[in-house]
Order: C-alpha cells, then structure tokens, then sequence
C-alpha cells in the first residue's frame, strides 16, 4: 500500500501523522511512503530524516493525496484537504465529526473511508487512540489555567499552589477519565486544592486509589456541581461521550455567578464543548472573557507540544496504521472490531450513530456499509 502523510496545516498545528521511525517500520513491512516537503519540520525532523527512513518526499499536499491508498493525518482534514479525497481512499486521523457538519458532509460527498482515532475502542472499552493526547491535553490543561489566572491575563491573581501562609487555589475537574486524571495529578503536583467531579462511583473510586486524601472525589449531581464551580478558582472541563457532542453541563448563568476572574479550561471543546459559554479558539489567540471569567477552549491543545504529542500518538496508531496497509481497510475492519468501531464514513454512508442522529442523517452499521 502507499502511504500519504500531509503537512498539517490548522493553525499553529506542528505535530505529524507519521515520524520517521513509524515510517521505517511500513517500509519494513513492503509498503511505500510519501511524505510531503516538510511535514515534520515543526518537531525537528527533516525531509532527508523521511527519506533515510525510506520514505519519497512530494513537493506539495496535492501529490500526497493524488497518490497515496491512506492518508495518515493528526487534525481533521480542513476544506482544501477534504476537496483532494476520494472515492475509496482511506482517511485515518482524528475527526471529531460530532459538532462539525460542513466536515461531515464533505467527507460523505467524497466517497472515502474514513476512520477516526477517537473512536476506535479496545477490549477494555477504553479509546487508545485518544488516550495520549487526552492525557497531554489534562496535564497541559492546568498550565494553561494556571497561565490564565494571572493577572495580565485576565485573572483573579491567585497561584495555583499558594505559599506558606496562603491558601492555594481551588481547582474543579469536571470529569475522572484520562483526562481528568491526568488534570489531577498535575494539580496536586502544583500544591492546589483538587477537586473531582464525576458519576461514576468506580471511577471515583479509583481516583482515591491513586491519589488519597490529596483530592476530594465528589458523584456529580446538578446540585454539587454548582457549588464547586460557582467556588472555584480554574474549572476544567475534561467530559467525554464518545464521537458524540459533549453536554453543556457548565450553564451560562452559572459562568456568570463564578468568582470574577476565575478561569475555565475547556478540554472537551474538540466534541463542541462542556461549558455553555465556550467557543473553540487557537493557539494564537487561545483566550477570551465572557462575564470576567477567562475561557482557554483551544481545539488542539497538544498541538502546543507538537514533538511530545507526535511521539505519544504514533506510539498509539502505528500498529493499526500497520494493521490497515497490510490487509485493507474492509478485512482489517472484518477482523479487527476495535478498528471497526473507528469507522464514521464509508462510501457516502454514515457509519457512527452518535454522529448520524445528531444531524438527523441516516445511520448504516459500518458492518453493513462495508458488506460484511
């Protein structure tokens, strides 16, 4: 098979579908690779790296997609990319389909097969595919709120671990998963007062596990959530539903009662979102202020940590990148539910449920679109 990796090109994106070392391993495997004109540059590596590991290397984005079976991405294809796909490419990458319908409809008018890292599951039940840069995202999360909590940043002035004779601040995570685990543990690393929200009594339980009497585990009923955030000083917001949209469980009006420069970290803003007053933002203007409250909802916040990221990913996707050249897509799909479950569009079909009920499309079993 011939593999394509793309330059990304969404704004301050840095990180790669492929290094150097993943593409040694498909060469090694009999497949082809071709990398466009400095794709990895923004973590450090170069074209000559590329093809000392084997790989061509194409002047333009237009060569990779012309000719390649896969394209390999980080981000979701955006408009130019999704105009170069087509009929029965295969697409792997993050998509987050559920709050972007021009996406949506573009990737079903191109006939491509189209797999999501953030949906592939595995025996666990877990997303190993999102779980990297999950756990990137909730330890960057607290830099960021903590960042945002300066004053020349909008914020109330408060250091996230006090000193002697201070009072840290008081850090509310919306959610235990990956996320929120990974938020926690940097929090309490930095000496706040660190609390939990979630609704999952076995998650919470094994938060406690972990972390002791270090942080306050609390069962997210309407009632406690509104008294944490309404007392909190940075409010992250780490919930997921998988390849669905986040809910709003953060309300305007309860944004408009927190502490005056108080801050929130939007993890969720890929899925569109937990807090009722967020929009996605970038990493060049990351910031903005709704009712003096700062809002950080950058959509790829790993982005900001390219090389790190990069390397947490391809450790994660290479061997289902391996799995998909070596036998296809539709038998790596037949044989493999996991990948199976990462499929969202096929052949025009919309093959992820969450994402066809929520714009109203018609949903096919990606079994069923696939013929199997």
């Amino acid at each position: 098979m011939l593999i394509g990796v793309p330059k990304e090109i969404k704004n301050h994106e840095y990180r790669v579908g492929m290094v150097p070392g993943s593409v040694r391993e498909l060469v090694g495997h009999g497949h082809q690779v071709v990398v466009e004109h400095n794709a990895g540059i923004g973590i450090g590596f170069t074209d000559a790296d590329y093809e000392a590991a084997g790989a061509a290397i194409a002047a333009t984005a237009a060569e990779v997609f012309a000719k390649a079976d896969m394209i390999v991405k980080v981000k979701e294809p955006q408009a130019v990319e999704r105009a170069m796909l087509r009929e029965g490419q295969v697409l792997f990458t993050y998509l987050h389909l559920a709050p972007d319908l021009p996406q949506t409809e573009d990737l079903i008018k191109s006939k491509a097969t189209c797999i999501a890292y953030e949906t592939v599951t595995a025996a666990n039940g877990s997303l190993p595919l999102l779980a990297p840069m999950s756990e990137v995202a909730g330890r960057m999360s607290i830099q960021a709120g903590a960042t945002a909590l300066q004053k020349a940043n909008g914020g109330r002035g408060v250091l996230l671990g006090g000193v002697p004779g201070v009072e840290p601040a008081k850090v509310v995570i919306i959610g235990g998963g990956v996320v929120g685990y990974n938020a926690a543990l940097m929090a309490v690393g930095l000496g706040a007062q660190v609390v939990v929200l979630d609704r999952n009594v076995d998650v919470l339980r094994r938060l406690v596990a972990s972390f002791g009497t270090r942080i306050e585990t609390v069962f997210s009923s309407a009632d406690a959530l509104e008294r944490h955030v309404l007392d909190a000083d940075l409010v992250v917001g780490g919930v997921l539903i998988p390849g669905a949209a986040a809910p709003k469980l953060v309300t305007a009006e309860m944004v408009k009662r927190m502490k005056p420069g108080a801050a929130v970290v939007d993890v969720a803003i890929d899925q569109g979102g937990c807090f009722e007053t967020a929009h996605a933002t970038t990493h060049a203007e990351p910031t903005y202020i709704v009712d003096d409250v700062v809002h950080y909802c950058v959509a790829n916040m790993p982005g900001a940590v390219p090389r790190t990221s990069t390397f947490a990913l391809n450790n994660a996707t290479l061997p289902f990148i391996i799995e998909l050249a070596n036998k296809g897509a539709k038998r790596a799909c037949a044989e493999n539910k996991h990948l199976l479950a990462g499929l969202n569009v096929h052949a025009g079909m919309v093959t992820y449920e969450p994402v066809a009920k929520g714009f109203g499309m018609e949903y096919v079993p990606a079994a069923k679109a696939l013929g199997l």
